[in-house]
């Protein structure tokens, strides 16, 4: 064990008691300490001699303030700095897991899926820091933490400010910063003035050696690997790892070009280039689940038809190696008149599986089908004629036989999950069904109902985890449309899906639940990630976590990422989030393809509001005042007992400078608010378009105070841009944790 420097250790005694080192590179050594203060661990990181020398604690001081100030869930953050015994020293979160590094030296080769995935958080961080005027300029193995299936970029204490007002570049002393292997052409030139490429070409390093086993050039000498870089050309990925993709090779040669001109200009290109792709997320075999017939002789069994439908979808959707159409769009099709090929092409589903349910007494009848949507051809079929109490085995078996038919390898956690029974109460079971049944009418008096029946299924079987998911979820939707008060619905909502989850913790809609109100109503943006995440990897087919983990990643401004999930969520639910993948492209600044996919949504359904809001708001981003306030009119009319279109209809009259329409908005919006709740949030809409900024703010805190409308994602938002400077916002940010 590395012996511990006596006049640190003497120096910080005070605050920080010094355990053991963790690791040393070339440019400082790590620590394991404990904050006496805070009671909790740390990585305390003290820099070289030289560099020490060569950085002036003066010059260090300002660069870790420039790190402090770059909350992200990818970056670890910067707790205290300090110099002490002739040392520079800066402290970090202490990790729980490993470094890439660690994992590289146990694998060598990682999964594509996992390298990629890494390589996106990667970039996400970088494209907040680059935002913000820092670049990292060591990007390596080294300095990726993997922790909980997430990796954080450490060590911005020696970050290199673009912005020239920060002070003179550490490269002016002729100190050439960064490792060899990953360091950018212009690093080893010793170049001055570095941007975003230089960590685009670092990063694209770290994704090349994550997939080939070894950085592409190398060397014994630090001048060897910098000769062989500007010298050589490139060693291509696929004849060492041919199961990487084509498109990922090209994107990875780009990041890796030689002259900054030919990289990615951003570290979100390239992370665009490695998923935006059909490459990244290769083709799956598809399959949607068509309603099940009820040909009962009871027609108010048709509850149980569809609660088959949903719960086979359910099933299927927990493998990774489907796509699955989700039921919302299935659903369109309950009375179908269409070919199977028509509706094939119209879910962008390569198989179906159609059935009937037929119950009497005590007995059940379903037959299943899987069918070729192309050809027409039957894959597979069968008739099950059982008691009522072989639901549940029904069920697992119609997935294991879709999975089979498709040659969709499951694996052992997945067909584990499939085969769990979610209750052992049949009547508990049909109560759930049919508050199931009840919510997904989307009305007050549905969700409502819902929750009766949920809580009546509960009540019947104290541990049915899924139907206190049905409580959790319904409670989400009263409070986000506020027909209940948000902060309690959201209470309500969190406390049902804790229970859940404590009933059974591998419900993905349960961590989705609990996701959704820790960045709503906490603020917990890391917290809820990381539910996102769980989610999806037990559910990985499910459209709407898709869709709620896009709206995080528009809250926290990552919009590369939100247009991303709300694409992946498009895709799962084709006819259902087309006009959800149109806004997170407005919020992206996309305007050409936001206002292509805001047209696809209205055709797709002319009475889609958010479609025609959407479209609206690009032409009014556009100048075209006019089309953009008849699109938002139209949407105004489609739901005439919302507010939500008619205040942002006020603001884009403010924009257009039509004040008397606008102030004619909140006169409307008074008389509602007489005989019914207007979201705070809403009036703050007006008066961002009026130019009242103060007034705006005002109804912003109260918003937050009631953690109403969607308050949360303010900071992502095109609306309340002319609101980013003003202190009383930037002061609501940092309550959000946003700041």
């Amino acid at each position: 064990m590395a012996v511990l420097p006596d006049p640190l250790v003497n120096a910080l005694h005070d605050r920080y008691r010094l355990e053991r080192e963790l690791g040393a590179g070339g440019m400082a050594t790590v620590y394991l300490a404990h904050d006496l203060r805070h009671d909790r661990q740390v990585a305390l990181k003290v820099l070289l001699p030289e560099l020490a020398r060569v950085v002036g604690p003066e010059r260090f001081q300002r660069e870790i303030r420039l790190a402090a100030r770059l909350p992200h869930p990818h970056i670890l953050s910067v707790h205290d700095s300090g110099e002490a015994a002739g040392s520079l020293w800066f402290t970090m979160p202490f990790v729980d897991g490993e470094s890439l590094r660690e994992r590289l030296r146990r694998e060598t080769q990682l999964p594509v899926k996992d390298a990629l995935q890494i390589a996106k958080e990667i970039a996400s961080a970088l494209s907040y820091s680059h935002a913000r005027g820092v670049i990292h300029r060591d990007i390596k193995p080294e300095n990726i933490l993997l922790s909980n299936g997430m990796a954080m970029l450490a060590d911005f204490g020696i970050a290199h400010a673009l912005d020239p007002s920060e002070g003179p570049q550490l490269t002016a002393t002729g100190l050439v910063i960064g490792t060899p292997e990953y360091m950018s052409p212009e690093q080893g030139y010793a170049e001055h003035e570095l941007d975003a490429r230089s960590d685009v070409y670092s990063l694209g390093t770290v994704l090349y050696e994550m997939l080939a086993g070894e950085p592409p050039f190398s060397g014994r000498s630090a001048q060897a690997v910098i000769v062989r870089r500007l010298s050589g050309v490139v060693p291509p990925l696929r004849p060492v790892r041919p199961t990487v993709p084509v498109a990922i090779e090209r994107a990875v040669m780009k990041a890796l070009a030689l002259a900054k001109a030919d990289r990615f200009a951003t570290a979100e290109e390239f992370a665009s280039a490695l998923f935006e792709s059909d490459v990244a997320h290769p083709k799956l075999p598809s399959v949607a689940i068509l309603p099940f017939l009820n040909l009962s002789p009871d027609p108010e069994n048709e509850y149980f038809a569809d609660g088959m439908t949903e719960d086979v979808i359910a099933h299927v959707s927990k493998i990774r190696a489907l796509k699955v159409i989700s039921r919302t769009s299935v659903m369109l099709f309950k009375k179908r008149t269409q070919s199977l090929r028509e509706i094939g092409a119209a879910l962008e589903a390569t198989t179906l599986l159609e059935g009937s349910v037929r119950r009497a007494g005590d007995r059940v009848r379903i037959v299943a089908q899987l069918i070729d949507a192309e050809t027409d051809q039957h894959l597979w079929a069968e008739t099950y004629d059982r008691q009522l109490t072989d639901i549940f085995a029904i069920q697992t078996d119609v997935a294991l036989r879709i999975a089979a038919a498709l040659r969709a390898e499951l694996t052992r956690d997945e067909t584990i999950r499939i085969r769990k029974e979610p209750t052992s109460d049949l009547e508990a079971y049909q109560l759930y069904l049919q508050g199931r049944h009840a919510h997904i009418r989307w009305t007050e008096e549905g969700l409502r109902k819902g929750i009766e029946y949920f809580e009546r299924a509960i009540a019947k079987d104290p541990k049915y985890a899924m139907a206190h998911v049905g409580v959790g979820m319904a409670y989400t939707e009263l409070g986000e449309t506020g027909v209940l008060n948000p902060a309690e619905a959201y209470r309500r909502a969190k406390e049902a899906a804790v229970k859940a989850l404590a009933l059974d913790s591998e419900l993905g809609q349960a961590h989705c639940v609990l996701a959704f109100v820790k960045f709503v109503t906490e603020f917990d943006w890391l917290g809820a990630e990381e539910e996102f995440k769980r989610a999806l990897e037990l559910t990985p087919n499910d459209a709407d976590t898709y869709d709620l983990y896009g709206r995080l990643c528009s809250a926290l401004a990552r919009h590369d990422e939100a247009v991303v999930m709300q694409k992946r969520a498009q895709e799962l639910d084709p006819l259902a989030h087309k006009a959800d993948a149109a806004t997170a492209l407005l919020r992206a600044g996309a305007y050409d393809a936001a206002l292509q996919a805001a047209e696809r949504a209205i055709h797709l359904d002319p009475r889609d509001a958010r479609g025609h809001a959407t479209l609206g708001w690009v032409y009014v981003k556009k100048g075209r005042y006019e089309k953009g306030l008849a699109h938002l009119e139209t949407a105004v009319l489609l739901t005439p007992d919302a507010t939500m279109w008619l205040a942002q209809l006020g603001q884009a009259f403010g924009i257009a400078g039509n004040m008397d329409k606008a102030r004619d908005v909140l006169r409307q919006l008074e008389e509602r608010s007489a005989h019914g709740y207007v979201s705070p949030y809403h009036w703050a809409y007006v008066y961002t378009g009026l130019g009242e900024p103060d007034r705006a703010i005002d109804y912003l805190e109260r918003a937050y105070d009631e953690r109403a409308g969607a308050v949360y994602g303010i900071k992502g938002s095109f609306l309340f841009t002319t609101l980013h400077s003003h202190p009383r916002f930037t002061a609501l940010l940092r309550k959000m944790n946003l700041a």
